[in-house]
């Protein structure tokens, strides 16, 4: 075990130690360039030119942000409004399938006591018109909702955009 011992490390130590010290690849070195600015006086024309047109720049923007704040907060009641809407519809559609769907179940119980194929046309015929009728009134129910509805979403959101170009933004 000696020798193999003193054999690794003769092996050590005939490395070369400037292989670990130095790096394979260097970075070149470049220096940043000295630009100096020429001191020049800006003539009072194009420093008031400049002054003008930073003002009106910064009018317009606070012109622009108002008008955008106004048409978020339009759209955000929209949306508002839009969803509140959809929710109702949604509310109205179950009731009317709930109505619906008892009318059919009435209708089916007192089909099944029907005695005679007369009793059978009279029933048919009277469940028929009641149902018709029903559908009219859920049909006119929704479309007097939809109307609230579409008129609510809509005039804030026409308000502000009227308002918006009567700024003459």
């Amino acid at each position: 075990m000696d020798q193999s011992t003193q054999t690794s490390a003769s092996k050590a130590k005939s490395r070369p130690a400037t292989a670990s010290a130095t790096p394979a690849f260097e970075f070149p070195k470049f220096g940043i360039p000295n630009f100096e600015v020429p001191k020049m006086e800006i003539p009072a024309a194009y420093r008031e030119f400049a002054e003008k047109n930073a003002s009106q720049a910064k009018a317009t923007y606070e012109k622009m942000k108002s008008a955008a704040d106004e048409a978020t907060d339009a759209l955000e009641g929209a949306y508002a409004t839009i969803t509140k809407g959809v929710s109702d519809c949604g509310h109205k559609v179950i009731e009317a399938a709930r109505i619906n769907a008892n009318a059919h179940f009435d209708y089916t119980a007192q089909l099944m006591a029907v005695k005679s194929f007369a009793e059978i046309v009279e029933l048919s015929t009277s469940h028929v018109r009641r149902q018709f009728e029903s559908f009219t009134t859920q049909t006119k129910d929704f479309v007097a909702l939809a109307e609230k509805v579409t008129t609510e979403t809509a005039e804030p959101v026409k308000d502000c955009f009227t308002k918006a170009i009567a700024r003459k933004i």
